[in-house]
Parts: structure tokens; sequence; C-alpha cells
């Protein structure tokens, strides 16, 4: 999950405003859509404190130790299994920036609603440019947190709001990722900012993750929740596996849209069947989630 345009919720609307019980740190105060980048981080801290853990992650342990906001109370104790999984999500996106780098390494990621992703710490070559685009009220929580450097900075823009686009030089390859965001849009507002990434960066390509029909219906529902009783946002859009294909309809610079597979983790879930079931036409839609690449010709 990460924050959304300002059409989804990502205006910070919701059932109140939540903020920590003061314990000496950075108050973060959110709701709706962008309070979910609080949930992200809780997860990658909690999986990178176990002692054989999937995703190596310090800096989200220290971010973790650094907000004053009530993550337990919020979002319950943290299961294992969804720990794990989020995290190798997140390496899925690592392997994916990580290839870019080694074919570009002056080029430039632009990350779209990371919140408090911390992947730059993780993967960064020392030579590219980073661009996070995040939505006002995140922009502030990120950029206190996490302040810009010579070679990375916030923009305060929603995505949906193609302008960002101006900010970024695409002579030396440019990779877009989108963790978290795109479930959270309507279906036409994906097409049109898949295909605003096409028409502006040929040659780039966009890593994506989406959620199946099913995630997304009971989301709408308002029946997915934390053990701790927190619901998740409502996820208007959703795609099976199956139909990966069809974003390739949304320009014609796109030439090729794949699933990406995540790697192998601990135990018989996601050792052994995770990786099964992606291979499986029965099962493949069962995944809460799978990451794809679309590339621009």
């Amino acid at each position: 999950m990460a924050d959304a345009g300002p059409n989804e919720n990502g205006n910070g609307a919701g059932n109140g405003t939540r903020s920590g019980a003061s314990k000496g740190g950075r108050r973060v105060e959110l709701s709706g859509v962008p309070e979910t980048l609080l949930w992200n981080l809780y997860m990658r801290a909690a999986e990178a404190r176990r002692a054989r853990t999937v995703l190596d992650d310090p800096k989200a342990v220290e971010l973790v130790e650094r907000v004053d906001y009530p993550f337990e109370e919020t979002f319950g104790t943290p299961s294992p299994l969804l720990a794990q999984g989020h995290a190798l999500r997140v390496r899925t996106f690592d392997t994916a920036v990580r290839a870019f780098l080694d074919e570009h390494p002056d080029g430039t990621v632009v990350t779209l609603a990371e919140g408090l992703e911390t992947q730059y710490w993780r993967v960064d070559n020392g030579r590219a440019r980073w661009l996070c685009v995040e939505l006002p009220e995140t922009a502030e929580v990120r950029r206190a947190l996490l302040p810009d450097d010579e070679r990375r900075r916030t923009l305060a823009r929603s995505a949906l709001d193609l302008s960002w686009r101006d900010e970024v030089d695409p002579a030396r390859g440019v990779l877009i990722t989108a963790q978290g965001l795109l479930m959270y849009l309507r279906p036409t507002e994906v097409k049109d900012l898949i295909a605003g990434c096409a028409e502006r960066f040929r040659g780039g390509a966009l890593v994506f993750d989406a959620v199946p029909r099913w995630f997304s219906a009971r989301t709408v529902r308002g029946e997915m929740r934390t053990a701790g009783g927190y619901q998740a946002p409502p996820m208007p859009w959703g795609m099976d596996a199956g139909e990966l294909p069809k974003v390739r309809t949304a320009h014609p610079a796109i030439t090729e849209v794949r699933e990406v597979p995540p790697p192998r983790g601990r135990g018989f879930y996601y050792g052994a069947l995770a990786p099964l079931m992606r291979w499986l036409p029965a099962v493949r839609n069962l995944r809460p989630t799978m990451t794809a690449i679309a590339r621009f010709s």
C-alpha cells in the first residue's frame, strides 16, 4: 500500500486523522490512503528485524523507532506471514531497479507515491538520480524523515498530475516504479497514467504491482482488516494475472508486459507453494498481489 491521487482518498480524507502518542519522535498524522505508507513501513521493519530476514532494511527499522505513531495500536502485532510477503514484494521491485541501474548507471528512477519506502538506501548505485513524486501531505512527511540530497529529491505533486514528467531528464534512461499505488486509482486513471508514462519515456519502463479482482472487490466492500482491526482503504482497480497482456492496449509504445516473479522466501508457503501457484492457472489469481514490468519502445 502507498499513497494515491487526490480522487482516491489520497487527500487525507478518511475516518479521522490518527496521530501517535508522544514518544519523542517525529509526529505523523495521516489517514485514508496516505496512512498506508505507515503500514508498509511497519511491515518492512517487522521482517527486517528477524534473524533470518528476507529483507535487509535497517533504514526501515530506524524510521519506525523515530516516528511518533501508534503502529501496534493501529495495525496490530505484525503477522510474520504477512510481513514476509510484503518484504518479498519489495525485493521484487528492488530486483527490477537494480537491473535498470546495471544497464543505465546514470539513469533516473522515478518513484510514484512511494511514501516512506527506503529502496534508495537498499539499491542506489551512487550515480543515479531519484525523483520521488508524492502528494503534498506525504511529501512533507518524507522530507522531514528522509531529507532530500543532491541526487534524490521529492516533488509534491499527485502522480495523476502528469506535469511531473517535465521534471525528468530521459537522456540517460528512465525507470518508473508504482509500488502500492495503482490499485487505489480508478481503472481509467490507471490507463491514463500508464499511457502518459509510455508516451513521454520512450525506451523506458514502468514497474508496478496489482491485486486480483477478488481482492479489489473485498476492499471495496470493506472486508479487508488486519488482526488489529485496521481496515484497508478501497482498492477500485484489480487485475487478474491472465489479464496482464491487456496493459499493452493503454498505448502503442508499450511493447512488452510481463510478470516479475518474487524471490523464494522462508517456510513452505513462500519457499515452495507460492512460487508454484504462479504457474497454475486454477490458482494463480488467488495470490494477493503480483508485480509486473511494462517496457516502452
